[in-house]
């Protein structure tokens, strides 16, 4: 592969949204168990550099902590603020990112945030989704999925329940 691997791990709620209209993913907390991850730690060991949207860039500010610590952090937006932490801020369309990342010897990436992830899904870029679907409605927010998107074939790799009502699905992308 003459580029990147990009790999999501994100949480939706049941309806399909990953944060509240605001953005805030407070709806979260009571699903966040002491001594489990959902395979986070490991998922996130496996990546060379992660491309976030404003948006999340934004929201990951205001954590406690830097969650990125040592990793290449790429902001997919047209602003022109100056970035924290090391990241830097990008507007390229996606193609063109992934060869910027290949020729910096990334191999595999991280993707976050709703529109960044569509964008990526769209370009046929998305090699792998880890979906955890948290038992909870909220009505409204912002969705995982942006239409228009092309019909891709996903093949599921793994299904997990827990046993407070998540359910985690991994899935690959399947290319003829």
């Amino acid at each position: 592969m003459d580029r990147p691997s990009f790999a999501v791990f994100i949480a939706t709620s049941a309806d399909g949204f990953i944060a509240r209209p605001d953005g805030r993913v407070d709806w979260l907390e009571p699903f966040q168990t002491p001594g489990e991850d959902y395979g986070y730690a490991a998922f996130a060991a496996s990546v060379d550099a992660l491309v976030i949207g404003r948006k999340t860039y934004d929201t990951v500010l205001a954590f406690p902590e830097w969650p990125y610590a040592g990793k290449k952090v790429v902001v997919w937006t047209r602003g022109e603020d100056a970035p924290k932490h090391g990241a830097r801020f990008l507007s390229a369309e996606p193609a063109a990112l992934a060869a910027t990342l290949h020729a910096e010897g990334v191999r595999k990436v991280y993707l976050d945030g709703g529109r960044t992830i569509s964008a990526f899904l769209a370009a046929d870029l998305v090699d792998e989704l880890t979906v955890s679907i948290v038992p909870r409605v909220l009505g409204d927010g912002i969705p995982l999925f942006r239409p228009p998107l092309p019909d891709l074939a996903l093949a599921l790799l793994e299904a997990k329940p827990y046993p407070n009502g998540l359910v985690q699905l991994r899935w690959k992308r399947v290319r003829p």
